[in-house]
């Protein structure tokens, strides 16, 4: 054996770094270098990677590494790409308004299915045609000068000397919520700015956009993940464009439009009326589904209820079943599970997994059989679903009167082909999903994936023994399932019902933000829990006990008069 003399030596500091990537190659150069020089020189490709996972750590592209590193570049077909790539559009887009229209104040408001931010205008007239092409045009320019963005710590005092001239009041209002000396902020031509998370280096990358007129304002489209070389074809989406307006009149009635305003009410001891108001308003939307039901019920039978995960399907269900009782109408709940097919017949995965997401996993053909004869009157058996064997057993036997209405819910119930032999005018469907419209501020947006996140974190902890871990991991899974099974068809509901309270995320704070500190900094899922702990961190802290508890809310936090309410229900 060698002894230490042997093979250990002593020499001088050395000013080069080493970088791995991917495929197993080393890079190696002086200390200094970027994380954008190392990627462009693996990569050949000029733009082509916008941000970097150093070490398991996401860092952006100006960051130069100080010691010998394992890193990943991402690219458009990843989450922490693709928002970096649109964060930056958005602020080349407030800059470029500043230049062309400096009397315009630009509003992102939420993001559209076609790939885009629908966003406003403010303190004059909304932009035409024409004005739109001006805009774009210097976009465009801005683009092709491939200006630089910086980024740059600000004393607090001067960051909000800067938000206080620009009339920026949502974003004077955050400064404090850092908890640092400084204020960090991003620098572009004459620009300075904060936005809640990383950037890219420059504006050359950003080739990829265009602005749309749309009514009452325009859209700022990018390229989507599974799309990232092109824009795709702008399409309607008249039900979720309807759902937004509705939900930004309530926040102006409310008065809570960013993060910062409700931190204020909730400073002044307004929490309660916040709760009351947001409980009602959603309330008053259940009902009005409710009495439009009630209004078809001589034709309607059949109430399908679809929605991506965390959404609340489980207590608008029960809800809406009330507000039903309260028209005369018996409802009567029926598990799609009942019909999934033995598990020998699952379909599977690309994995060789069973897939129980998909269409196929159900056995439709009885699903319609059984929901003809109920709506007619006859007396069924239902199956039964054994989890455990993976066979299907027999179920009670029902029969349903005239005044019956059957509430059918399941991620496939906007589907047209799952039971395509019913007639149309018989069913009613209803797409539920948490569609946040509050905002951190003008240009920094809370996601709604995000949002219905937050809701599963906490419900998975309190409910199903999963931590912060487990979830997260699964998270991208539940996503592509959602984007394949339900999203493609949410147009086809007759009601959209938005499950997002204005309070919320400021009452499942304190829940979340333990359960998200518990994710290791070697995570591979430590990305999103930051992300998530960040945008958090800038709400103040709402009770959980003063939450109503017939509240949607309390799905996920627990104590819902509704849990043990199971309208219909047979065993």
């Amino acid at each position: 054996m060698k002894k230490l003399h042997q093979i250990i030596k002593e020499v001088e500091p050395s000013n080069f770094i080493q970088i791995t990537m991917p495929d197993g190659k080393t890079l190696q150069a002086p200390k200094g270098t970027t994380l954008e020089q190392f990627v462009r020189f693996h990569s050949k490709k000029k733009f082509k990677y916008l941000a970097a996972l150093v070490n398991g750590k996401l860092r952006e592209l100006t960051n130069k590494p100080r010691c010998s590193e394992i890193i990943n570049p991402l690219d458009l077909t990843t989450s922490e790409g693709v928002r970096i790539y649109r964060r930056t559009l958005s602020f080349v887009l407030v800059t470029a308004a500043q230049e062309v229209f400096p009397e315009a104040e630009i509003h992102i408001e939420y993001t559209v299915p076609y790939g885009g931010f629908f966003c406003t205008v403010r303190g004059c007239e909304q932009f035409s045609n024409s004005e739109l092409k001006k805009l774009e045009k210097r976009m465009r320019e801005i683009v092709k000068e491939d200006n630089s963005i910086r980024r740059v710590p600000v004393p607090l005092e001067k960051a909000r000397i800067i938000f206080t001239k620009r009339g920026e009041k949502d974003k004077v209002s955050l400064v404090d919520k850092r908890g640092k000396d400084d204020f960090m902020m991003y620098h572009l031509r004459n620009r300075k700015d904060a936005f809640y998370g990383y950037m890219l280096p420059s504006t050359g990358y950003l080739k990829l956009f265009k602005l749309i007129k749309a009514k009452n304002g325009f859209v700022l489209q990018y390229p989507r993940r599974a799309t990232p070389d092109k824009l795709l074809p702008k399409y309607s989406s008249r039900h979720l464009d309807n759902v937004f307006q509705e939900y930004g009149n309530w926040l102006n009635l409310l008065d809570v439009e960013n993060v910062g305003k409700i931190n204020s009410l909730i400073e002044k001891g307004k929490a309660r009326g916040i709760i009351l108001v947001s409980e009602a308003l959603q309330e008053r939307k259940i009902a009005d589904i409710a009495g439009k039901v009630a209004e078809k019920s001589d034709k309607v039978k059949l109430i399908f209820i679809a929605g991506p995960s965390s959404s609340g399907k489980t207590t608008f269900s029960k809800r809406l079943a009330i507000q039903l009782l309260a028209h005369g109408l018996k409802p009567f709940t029926l598990e799609m599970d009942r019909y999934f097919v033995e598990r020998k017949d699952t379909p599977l995965d690309e994995n060789g997994e069973y897939n129980f997401e998909v269409i196929e996993a159900l056995d439709r053909k009885l699903l319609s059989s059984n929901l003809k004869s109920l709506i007619s009157g006859k007396k069924v058996t239902l199956p039964k679903f054994n989890f455990i064997t993976g066979t299907r057993e027999k179920g009670p036997t029902v029969k349903l009167s005239k005044s019956h209405i059957i509430i059918a819910e399941g991620i496939h119930g906007l589907n047209p082909e799952l039971v395509p032999s019913i007639s149309s005018d018989k069913i009613y469907r209803i797409y539920i999903s948490a569609l946040t419209q509050l905002n951190i501020d003008r240009h920094n947006r809370i996601s709604t994936t995000d949002t219905r996140l937050v809701r599963r974190l906490v419900r998975d902890s309190a409910h199903r023994g999963a931590d912060a871990e487990r979830t997260l991991s699964m998270w991208e899974k539940v996503r592509r399932g959602e984007k394949k099974n339900i999203f493609p068809y949410q147009e086809n509901a007759d009601v959209m019902f938005n499950s997002a309270l204005t309070y919320e995320l400021a009452a499942l704070k304190q829940v979340a933000f333990p359960l998200l500190l518990q994710v290791k900094i070697n995570s591979p899922n430590n990305v999103t829990a930051k992300r998530m702990l960040a945008f958090l961190n800038l709400f103040d802290d709402i009770p959980l006990e003063i939450i109503p508890d017939n509240s949607l809310l309390r799905e996920f936090v627990g104590g819902s008069i509704l849990r043990d309410y199971l309208p219909g229900k047979i065993d």
